[in-house]
């Protein structure tokens, strides 16, 4: 009997507040290979992104844990690695949101690469900026000065 090849799938992101589209990305993503690897941005390297996290990196890493169709979580530290990483796991596909389309057509050096249509009417961003517009509401204000 011959040994079957794991397909292996890679992803980045850093999975903040996470939401149905999150699930929805590693869902598709998961389905094309046996095993989901997920390259999770470190808060270090957010900063240097110029984005800050609601969650700390350990909160992320464990709900990303929960999540079945991840099977593998590990710190993505620098926009260099990605390339190193697909060839250290042996990566069939990389997987990355359309919203990056084109800007990691370089990884097909390594593997197969995949844009994922988003999930339409949900991003962290969204509700990052629906809870800032919560915390201005003047009923919210005067509830936060109750607590």
């Amino acid at each position: 009997m011959t040994a079957t090849h794991e397909r292996i799938v890679l992803t980045y992101g850093t999975f903040d507040l996470f939401h149905p589209g999150h699930v929805q990305l590693l869902k598709r993503a998961r389905d094309l290979g046996s095993r989901l690897v997920v390259g999770l941005s470190t808060d270090e390297f957010n900063a240097k992104k110029g984005k800050q996290s609601v969650m700390r990196y350990e909160d992320r890493k464990t709900v990303l844990e929960s999540c079945r169709y991840v099977d593998e979580i590990f710190a993505e530290e620098d926009w260099s690695q990605k390339l190193n990483d697909a060839r250290r796991l042996g990566a069939d596909v990389f997987v990355m949101g359309d919203d990056w389309t084109g800007k990691f057509d370089f990884m097909q050096e390594a593997c197969n690469v995949v844009y994922l249509a988003r999930t339409e009417g949900v991003s962290t961003t969204e509700i990052k900026a629906s809870v800032q517009g919560l915390n201005r509401h003047p009923v919210a204000q005067a509830a936060m000065q109750l607590i």
